[in-house]
Protein backbone atom coordinates (compact mmCIF):
# COMPACT_ATOMS: atom_id res chain seq x y z
CA UNK A 1 0.00 0.00 0.00
CA UNK A 2 2.61 2.39 0.97
CA UNK A 3 4.54 1.57 -2.17
CA UNK A 4 1.32 2.36 -4.25
CA UNK A 5 0.93 6.13 -2.24
CA UNK A 6 4.16 6.38 -3.35
CA UNK A 7 4.26 6.03 -6.90
CA UNK A 8 1.27 7.72 -7.52
CA UNK A 9 2.77 10.66 -5.24
CA UNK A 10 5.62 10.56 -8.13
CA UNK A 11 3.28 10.22 -10.72
CA UNK A 12 1.26 13.89 -9.87
CA UNK A 13 4.48 15.53 -8.91
CA UNK A 14 5.94 14.73 -12.36
CA UNK A 15 2.30 15.80 -13.92
CA UNK A 16 2.55 18.86 -12.04
CA UNK A 17 6.00 19.71 -13.11
CA UNK A 18 5.62 18.87 -16.48
CA UNK A 19 2.46 21.45 -16.31
CA UNK A 20 4.68 24.26 -15.40
CA UNK A 21 7.35 23.79 -17.23
CA UNK A 22 5.08 24.22 -20.24
CA UNK A 23 3.94 27.49 -18.97
CA UNK A 24 6.95 28.61 -18.64
CA UNK A 25 7.77 27.99 -21.74
CA UNK A 26 5.44 29.71 -23.48
CA UNK A 27 6.69 32.70 -21.98
CA UNK A 28 8.28 34.90 -24.52
CA UNK A 29 11.50 35.37 -22.61
CA UNK A 30 14.28 38.03 -23.84
CA UNK A 31 17.76 39.01 -23.13
CA UNK A 32 19.21 42.42 -22.74
CA UNK A 33 21.75 41.56 -25.64
CA UNK A 34 18.42 40.25 -27.81
CA UNK A 35 17.26 44.00 -27.47
CA UNK A 36 20.01 45.38 -28.21
CA UNK A 37 20.47 43.20 -31.24
CA UNK A 38 16.98 43.85 -32.30
CA UNK A 39 17.54 47.45 -32.61
CA UNK A 40 20.97 47.55 -34.84
CA UNK A 41 19.03 48.49 -37.84
CA UNK A 42 16.71 51.20 -36.50
CA UNK A 43 17.28 54.81 -36.37
CA UNK A 44 16.96 56.82 -32.96
CA UNK A 45 13.80 56.47 -31.48
CA UNK A 46 11.42 57.59 -28.62
CA UNK A 47 11.47 55.26 -25.67
CA UNK A 48 9.21 54.75 -22.63
CA UNK A 49 10.06 53.44 -19.16
CA UNK A 50 7.84 52.98 -16.04
CA UNK A 51 9.37 54.14 -12.60
CA UNK A 52 8.33 51.98 -9.56
CA UNK A 53 9.25 48.13 -10.02
CA UNK A 54 10.84 49.18 -13.46
CA UNK A 55 13.54 51.30 -13.35
CA UNK A 56 13.33 51.69 -9.26
CA UNK A 57 13.23 49.40 -6.43
CA UNK A 58 11.49 51.87 -4.13
CA UNK A 59 9.52 49.96 -1.95
CA UNK A 60 11.08 51.51 1.02
CA UNK A 61 8.86 54.43 0.36
CA UNK A 62 6.18 52.73 0.35
CA UNK A 63 6.39 50.75 3.32
CA UNK A 64 7.37 54.30 5.37
CA UNK A 65 4.02 55.29 3.90
CA UNK A 66 2.12 52.87 4.80
CA UNK A 67 3.50 52.61 8.05
CA UNK A 68 3.06 56.58 8.36
CA UNK A 69 -0.06 57.09 7.17
CA UNK A 70 -2.24 53.93 7.43
CA UNK A 71 -0.69 51.01 9.05
CA UNK A 72 -1.89 47.69 7.76
CA UNK A 73 -3.72 48.74 4.49
CA UNK A 74 -3.33 50.70 1.51
CA UNK A 75 -5.29 54.06 2.25
CA UNK A 76 -2.42 55.86 2.34
CA UNK A 77 -2.10 55.78 -1.45
CA UNK A 78 -5.18 58.19 -1.73
CA UNK A 79 -3.05 60.58 0.58
CA UNK A 80 -1.81 63.70 -0.88
CA UNK A 81 0.71 64.07 2.04
CA UNK A 82 1.79 60.80 1.26
CA UNK A 83 2.26 61.81 -2.90
CA UNK A 84 3.87 64.79 -1.58
CA UNK A 85 6.42 63.05 0.24
CA UNK A 86 7.13 60.36 -2.26
CA UNK A 87 7.66 62.60 -4.77
CA UNK A 88 9.92 64.80 -2.95
CA UNK A 89 11.90 62.86 -0.66
CA UNK A 90 11.50 59.45 0.07
CA UNK A 91 13.05 58.95 -3.41
CA UNK A 92 16.66 58.84 -1.49
CA UNK A 93 15.52 55.67 -0.58
CA UNK A 94 14.84 54.21 -3.61
CA UNK A 95 17.57 51.60 -5.32
CA UNK A 96 17.68 51.77 -9.48
CA UNK A 97 17.23 48.83 -10.99
CA UNK A 98 20.37 46.72 -12.58
CA UNK A 99 18.65 46.09 -15.31
CA UNK A 100 17.48 49.89 -15.47
CA UNK A 101 20.68 50.74 -15.74
CA UNK A 102 22.24 48.45 -18.32
CA UNK A 103 19.08 49.16 -20.93
CA UNK A 104 19.22 52.94 -20.65
CA UNK A 105 23.02 52.64 -21.58
CA UNK A 106 21.95 50.78 -24.64
CA UNK A 107 19.86 53.11 -25.41
CA UNK A 108 21.76 56.64 -24.24
CA UNK A 109 24.23 55.06 -26.54
CA UNK A 110 21.96 54.99 -29.73
CA UNK A 111 20.94 58.47 -29.12
CA UNK A 112 17.16 57.37 -28.14
CA UNK A 113 15.04 59.73 -26.30
CA UNK A 114 14.06 58.59 -23.08
CA UNK A 115 10.89 59.25 -21.18
CA UNK A 116 9.78 58.09 -17.27
CA UNK A 117 5.55 57.75 -17.26
CA UNK A 118 4.64 56.66 -14.14
CA UNK A 119 0.95 56.22 -12.43
CA UNK A 120 1.90 58.32 -9.33
CA UNK A 121 -0.09 60.78 -8.72
CA UNK A 122 1.44 64.55 -9.71
CA UNK A 123 2.09 66.95 -7.05
CA UNK A 124 3.03 70.56 -7.21
CA UNK A 125 6.71 70.10 -6.65
CA UNK A 126 8.94 66.63 -7.46
CA UNK A 127 11.88 65.42 -7.16
CA UNK A 128 12.55 62.67 -9.00
CA UNK A 129 12.91 63.97 -12.19
CA UNK A 130 16.54 65.21 -11.14
CA UNK A 131 16.98 62.05 -9.35
CA UNK A 132 16.62 59.61 -11.72
CA UNK A 133 18.94 61.91 -14.18
CA UNK A 134 21.64 61.44 -11.47
CA UNK A 135 21.75 58.41 -11.00
CA UNK A 136 21.22 57.16 -14.70
CA UNK A 137 23.59 60.11 -15.87
CA UNK A 138 20.66 61.45 -18.18
CA UNK A 139 21.99 64.61 -19.85
CA UNK A 140 18.62 67.52 -20.32
CA UNK A 141 16.23 65.17 -18.95
CA UNK A 142 12.80 64.89 -19.75
CA UNK A 143 10.33 65.81 -16.87
CA UNK A 144 8.65 62.95 -15.27
CA UNK A 145 5.29 61.99 -16.57
CA UNK A 146 2.90 61.65 -13.74
CA UNK A 147 -0.41 60.24 -14.74
CA UNK A 148 -1.81 59.28 -11.72
CA UNK A 149 -4.17 56.27 -11.35
CA UNK A 150 -8.05 55.21 -11.35
CA UNK A 151 -9.45 51.78 -11.11
CA UNK A 152 -10.29 50.69 -14.45
CA UNK A 153 -8.82 53.59 -16.43
CA UNK A 154 -5.55 53.38 -18.14
CA UNK A 155 -3.64 56.66 -18.42
CA UNK A 156 -0.27 56.10 -20.00
CA UNK A 157 -1.88 55.08 -23.14
CA UNK A 158 -2.37 59.20 -24.06
CA UNK A 159 1.44 59.90 -23.41
CA UNK A 160 2.85 56.54 -24.87
CA UNK A 161 0.81 58.13 -28.60
CA UNK A 162 1.52 61.75 -28.22
CA UNK A 163 5.21 60.61 -27.56
CA UNK A 164 5.25 58.36 -30.17
CA UNK A 165 6.82 55.66 -28.20
CA UNK A 166 7.86 52.60 -29.94
CA UNK A 167 9.20 50.44 -26.72
CA UNK A 168 7.68 50.60 -23.29
CA UNK A 169 9.13 48.74 -20.47
CA UNK A 170 7.01 48.44 -17.39
CA UNK A 171 6.14 45.90 -14.77
CA UNK A 172 2.42 46.00 -14.05
CA UNK A 173 -0.40 44.74 -16.37
CA UNK A 174 -0.97 48.59 -16.80
CA UNK A 175 2.04 49.27 -18.69
CA UNK A 176 2.05 46.19 -20.96
CA UNK A 177 -1.92 46.53 -22.06
CA UNK A 178 -1.12 50.62 -22.42
CA UNK A 179 1.63 49.74 -24.72
CA UNK A 180 -0.57 47.09 -26.39
CA UNK A 181 -3.19 49.38 -26.60
CA UNK A 182 -0.87 51.94 -28.13
CA UNK A 183 0.32 49.49 -30.84
CA UNK A 184 3.32 49.76 -29.52
CA UNK A 185 6.35 47.06 -28.36
CA UNK A 186 6.03 46.03 -24.86
CA UNK A 187 8.87 44.74 -22.75
CA UNK A 188 8.00 43.52 -18.90
CA UNK A 189 10.41 43.94 -16.56
CA UNK A 190 10.22 41.28 -13.37
CA UNK A 191 9.24 42.88 -9.95
CA UNK A 192 11.88 42.10 -7.22
CA UNK A 193 10.12 39.43 -4.99
CA UNK A 194 9.92 41.18 -1.87
CA UNK A 195 8.34 44.54 -3.17
CA UNK A 196 5.36 46.15 -1.51
CA UNK A 197 3.61 45.77 -4.64
CA UNK A 198 1.86 42.43 -4.22
CA UNK A 199 0.18 40.26 -5.68
CA UNK A 200 3.48 39.55 -8.20
CA UNK A 201 1.37 39.08 -12.33
CA UNK A 202 1.50 36.41 -13.87
CA UNK A 203 4.43 37.14 -16.59
CA UNK A 204 3.84 36.91 -20.61
CA UNK A 205 0.20 36.39 -19.91
CA UNK A 206 -0.17 39.07 -22.10
CA UNK A 207 1.48 37.52 -24.83
CA UNK A 208 4.04 40.13 -24.36
CA UNK A 209 8.25 39.62 -24.03
CA UNK A 210 9.38 39.51 -20.77
CA UNK A 211 13.40 40.16 -19.74
CA UNK A 212 14.70 37.49 -17.93
CA UNK A 213 17.05 38.30 -14.92
CA UNK A 214 14.82 41.61 -14.42
CA UNK A 215 13.93 41.21 -11.36
CA UNK A 216 16.95 43.61 -9.22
Amino acid sequence: MLKKILILTFMLLFVSGCEKVEIEDSIRWVTIADIEKSLESQPPMNIGFDVDDTVLFSSAGFHYGQRKYSPGSSEFMQSEAFWEEMNNDLDKFSMPKECAERLIEIHKKRGDTIYFITARPATKTETLTDYLADIFALENPNKVIFTGFKRGENFKIEPIKKLNIQIFYGDSDTDIEAAQASGKRAIRIIRAENTKYKPLPEYGALGEEVLVDSGY
